[in-house]
């Protein structure tokens, strides 16, 4: 049996022979990638042999071409079509406030949500809410979940619980907890993680005793909403609980073999031993979703008309709660990520696990509904999670290197239609982020199926510079940065380039290169500026070279971009809150763990600050000059 019976089994199976990097190169799979791959998916291809058996037994994958489907739309607002809006994202762990208990909570995001719309704002954006690991709550990574379908309880708000009222005095913020990162700066996950559950223990335990009749009936009538997916991840929680107690890890792969499937009889024996602690997580689980509905509804009143604009993971890692319930979901065999770029020559390895392809055909695609819907039910607005997970993900192999991976297609037009009957059925708008390799045409489907664009200022370039604000689509949102991006005063100030080289990310000999580089983009943004009329009378000897610039992002700088960005013809434009408050500190450095404190980064301003902060007054009045409110 030839190569060309291999190559045939692995393009019916949706393995793309080859791929194109960020640098033009065009990378050929190899065979051994090929088998490893079609042995993830549990096809046969270790010899010619099996090739043959394999090709005679493969059911094709409905792989479509890169066209839009015939009628599928997602959802736009008949307001937005002519009018240009604009948004806060946030990263909700950091929020600081007086009554949250060392992370931001569901409560902080109301009224984050309400001072955004007194400024002005029309949805204030997030990063994922997936459930992450309750028992480790160090691992902190949004990105990351364990599951799609549920919440992180730790942004449960302790004092907005059923159970608080009259328990003021017992479950005020403990002053060591309110004082947890208060000089670093950070999150401390596990401290915070530690003292949040002994608390929610005690409220579901008086909710237990004396809740009223109608919390309970609402209790009850979530946990007959959400049925057997609920009952599972609270079994997986309660479990994990459990294992960690007991020397094991959060994560199932490390627990002991009889606890590896939920239809166990060790399992089983857990859940009939250990009711309460199930139907506590469960509770979390309502509890959660309650109080981000009630966000949502304090974000509609205060005048927002988009709300919130909530986030999807590109998938789940391999050893949470959605892969312990359901085997079929994922391709355990591999990992998702990334083929080499400028960024990364190694490419990316994200540590996540792919979704089964020929599952999710054979299942009519209710596991992505089923994520997509959990997200949209409080959600006027979404954003994909490198949006071009609809049409392939980049597979990595176990034991292979992220460099030796490949592409592999998924149901494209059917993946397209769920999303959009979501949407419609949500009436909520659908962003992708299509940064990174976009497959030719890809953006063509994306206009016409009313995926908005996600167009960043930092890669909007041609020819050395910067785009005119008139290039920018109007399907699209807009923005300067984001999470894995340095801030606009940490990229002005070359702050990034300082950390990376510290923390070994990029070698000394590089750093002038690269201040010399930062310095050209940083007269390259100012001669944007000054072509558009927005360039600060104090800027003027900078951009003639009479005088160095500051090393410190002027206020004035800040203001101007933000203006220009707003004037581009995109549908929505989001600020950053680290840019609103000046903070030079980057989110998340890309291809780091514990070099660099990932997720973890407070907003500087505390929400009780923010409404008076110059910095945040000055932009969010110059958003509201160019995208103002009508009426």
């Amino acid at each position: 049996m030839s190569d060309e019976a291999l190559h045939k089994l692995a393009a019916l199976a949706g393995v793309e022979p080859n791929y194109l990097s960020l640098t033009g190169q065009i990378v050929d799979v190899s065979d051994d990638t090929r088998r490893a791959v079609l042995r993830a998916m549990g096809i046969a291809a270790g010899d010619p042999d099996d090739v043959a058996a394999s090709l005679s037994d493969i059911a094709p994958l409905p792989l479509a071409a890169m066209e839009p489907p015939e009628g599928v739309s997602c959802f736009v607002p008949d307001w937005l079509r002519d009018e240009r809006v604009w948004g806060i994202a946030c990263q909700l762990y950091g929020l600081r406030s007086k009554r949250n208990w060392g992370i931001g909570d569901f409560a902080d995001l109301a009224r984050f949500a309400e001072i955004a719309a007194e400024a002005g704002a029309d949805f204030v954006g997030v990063n994922p809410l997936h459930a992450l690991f309750f028992a480790a709550p160090e691992h902190c990574s949004p990105f990351s979940p364990s599951t799609r379908d549920f919440l992180n309880p730790l942004y449960i708000a302790i004092d907005h619980a059923p159970s608080f009222e009259g328990m003021e005095d017992v479950f005020a913020p403990p002053p060591d907890v309110q004082e947890i990162g208060e000089h670093t700066g950070l999150v401390d996950y596990r401290t915070v993680g530690k003292r949040k559950a002994k608390a929610l223990q005690m409220l579901f335990r008086i909710f237990q005793e004396r809740a009223a009749d109608a919390d309970r009936d609402e209790f009850a009538r979530f946990v007959a909403v959400r049925g057997r997916p609920l009952y599972l991840h609270a079994l997986y929680e309660a479990l994990s609980e459990a294992m960690v107690r007991n020397g094991h890890s959060a994560n199932w792969h490390g627990w002991p073999e009889e606890y590896l499937h939920p239809d166990s009889d060790s399992v089983g024996a857990f859940a009939e031993e250990q009711p309460e602690l199930i139907s506590f997580h469960a509770w979390l689980q309502w509890l959660a979703d309650r109080q981000l509905g009630a966000a949502k509804a304090r974000a509609r009143d205060a005048g927002m008309r988009i709300g919130l604009y909530l986030d999807l993971a590109v998938g789940v890692v391999p050893d949470g709660s959605a892969t312990w319930a359901d085997r079929t979901l994922v391709v355990p065999g591999s990992r998702i990520g990334a083929p080499p770029d400028y960024f990364n020559a190694h490419g990316q390895d994200w540590g996540l696990a792919p979704l089964a392809p020929a599952a999710l055909a054979t299942r009519n695609l209710q596991p992505y509904r089923h994520s997509i819907d959990a997200v949209l039910s409080h959600a006027g607005a979404l954003r994909i999670d490198h949006a071009m997970s609809l049409y392939r993900l980049f597979w990595i192999p176990e034991t292979f290197a992220p460099i030796e991976g490949a592409y592999v297609r998924y149901p494209f037009h059917d993946m397209l239609r769920a999303l959009a009957e979501v949407s419609q059925a949500r009436r909520s708008i659908v962003i992708g982020e299509d940064l990174g390799v976009v497959p030719e045409g890809f953006r063509d489907v994306m206009r016409a199926t009313e995926i908005q664009s996600y167009r960043v200022f930092f890669f909007e370039t041609k020819d050395d510079l910067f785009l005119h604000p008139d290039a920018y689509p109007r399907e699209a949102l807009a923005c300067i940065a984001t999470h894995d991006l340095p801030t606009l005063a940490g990229w002005w100030g070359a702050h990034d380039i300082a950390v990376r080289t510290a923390i070994g990310m990029l070698d000394k000999s590089a750093g002038e290169p690269a201040l010399a580089e930062r310095a050209h983009l940083r007269r390259r943004m100012l001669g944007l500026l000054n072509d558009c009329g927005l360039l600060p009378d104090e800027m003027g000897p900078v951009m003639r070279a009479d005088s160095e610039a500051p090393q410190d992002l002027p206020e004035s700088v800040s203001v101007a971009l933000h203006h220009l960005m707003a004037q581009t013809p995109s549908r929505l434009f989001v600020v950053q809150a680290d840019d609103l408050v000046g903070s030079q500190e980057q989110i998340n450095i890309p291809g780091t763990t514990d070099e660099h404190p990932n997720w973890r980064r407070k907003l500087p301003v505390a929400l009780e600050a923010l409404p008076e902060h110059p910095l945040f007054c000055a932009i969010t009045e110059a958003l509201r000059e160019e995208r103002p409110k009508p009426g």
